[in-house]
């Protein structure tokens, strides 16, 4: 199937949008928390449930995830995923009873969790060979903005409750982003997700799909753990899990803070994480710019080497103290800068890429559902971490699971970029 260079870019902005709805639904959450808590009246067990309910349903989407997509197709299995994206939104906003909300929160993470998976896969078997790491990359693009737009239109909406008081207009307006704002902060995915169901409708299905596995030709999970795979398997696995254990998440968490020490009117953690947002998304530019010019193992040394040396520095400035320098704030930006172009992004091309057709969605389903474990372990110590061991050895914790990284990519990672997916297994075999 030849396509041309406008086919392809609105089948890459249609399955983008799934990285899109994937970051806005995860983001989204930390605007409407607070006003949902105080609503609902949630002790702490209830709190951490609201929250990890999606967590939970994410998993099973990546497990469900890559039996739809053999069986049934890409296509078809995205349009499921879109289609719970739209279900879900509708009960967050319309549904009253805590339990069914909670409903739609899982519906919410299924929904993700086969994005994050097909997403990814799709785009890699769609992309022409020399274009391929780019066009992946523009799924984390996707998810990065979708992150901003969570962060734009929570700090909107909170910001102009007063203004829509003084309008008067009452009846579902003031429902929705007055009285019970938290709903109006749900209910902007409704847009994308329509946008990404119609958008579905026309775009084909994978090449490869209808050239190997229509006829149901796809294999069991058990055919991944074969050792003509095991190399494969092992990038699939440490290269996710790495991505999640470096640091981002601290990173996030701590930057609206170093950027009110230094100054910055932030008047809420709100305008903080949109600082933080937008900077992670134009740096993924960067990856989607090189990655089919420099080659993913390249980006992914400088990555998580430099990723290593800027987490190693910041632990040294927060031991120091150093809570107001220019320092600490370029030391987390350029660890940022480490991670969008290449830590963060790259890790869907290439595991997109190292695995034969017959076991790619499997094998992929295994290393989204690694990410997505590795994400809630990660949730769970840095309290501990911070707490016990203090914010300037955490940072030298993650330093060093970033510098195992870049170990781990030198000793591993083949070169991929301009391969056709046979040549690559001839490489990693």
């Amino acid at each position: 199937m030849s396509l041309t260079f406008r086919q392809i870019t609105f089948i890459s902005f249609v399955a983008s949008l799934g990285g899109l709805l994937f970051g806005f639904d995860m983001a989204v959450v930390s605007g409407v928390l607070p006003i949902f808590k105080a609503q609902y009246a949630l002790d702490s067990f209830l709190e951490g449930w609201f929250v990890s309910s999606a967590l939970l349903g994410c998993i099973v989407g990546v497990v469900i995830s890559s039996y739809l997509s053999d069986k049934c197709g890409r296509r078809l299995t995205l349009l499921i995923s879109a289609l719970l994206f739209i279900l879900s939104t509708l009960a967050c906003i319309l549904f009253v009873d805590f339990s069914h909300i909670i409903i739609g929160r899982i519906l919410t993470g299924i929904g993700i969790g086969i994005a994050s998976n097909v997403v990814p896969l799709y785009l890699s078997e769609i992309s022409p060979v020399q274009d391929r790491g780019k066009l992946v990359t523009f799924y984390q693009l996707a998810l990065t903005f979708g992150i901003v737009l969570a962060y734009v239109s929570n700090a909107y909406i909170i910001k102009s409750i007063s203004l829509f008081t003084a309008w008067n207009i009452g009846g579902l307006f003031s429902y929705f982003f007055i009285d019970e704002s938290w709903r109006g902060m749900f209910s902007i995915a409704l847009i994308p997700s329509v946008i990404f169901f119609i958008g579905l409708l026309f775009i084909p299905e994978s090449p490869s799909w209808n050239s190997q596995l229509k006829n149901h030709s796809f294999k069991r999970y058990a055919e991944v753990l074969k050792p003509a795979y095991r190399k494969a398997m092992l990038i699939g696995l440490f290269l996710p899990i790495f991505s999640q254990l470096c640091g981002i998440n601290v990173i996030i968490y701590y930057g609206p803070t170093i950027l009110s020490n230094l100054g910055f009117s932030l008047d809420n953690s709100l305008y903080g994480q949109i600082v933080i947002g937008i900077a992670n998304m134009l740096f993924t530019v960067i990856a989607i710019w090189k990655v089919d010019s420099l080659g993913r193992r390249p980006l992914y040394l400088v990555g998580t080497l430099g990723g290593a040396i800027s987490l190693f520095c910041t632990g040294i400035l927060f031991y120091n103290e150093a809570f107001q320098s220019w320092w600490l704030l370029l030391s987390v930006i350029c660890f940022l800068a480490c991670f969008a172009f290449s830590i963060g992004p790259l890790k869907f091309v290439v595991v997109s890429e190292i695995f034969p057709a017959n076991v790619r969605a499997k094998a992929m389903g295994i290393s989204i559902l690694a990410m997505w474990v590795s994400d809630a372990l990660i949730g769970q110590i840095t309290p501990y971490l911070l707490n016990n061991f203090g914010v300037h050895l955490t940072f030298f914790l993650l330093g060093l699971v970033c510098l195992s990284a870049f170990f781990f990519v030198l000793r591993n990672l083949p070169e991929t970029k301009g391969k056709t997916f046979d040549e690559i297994q001839e490489l990693l075999r």
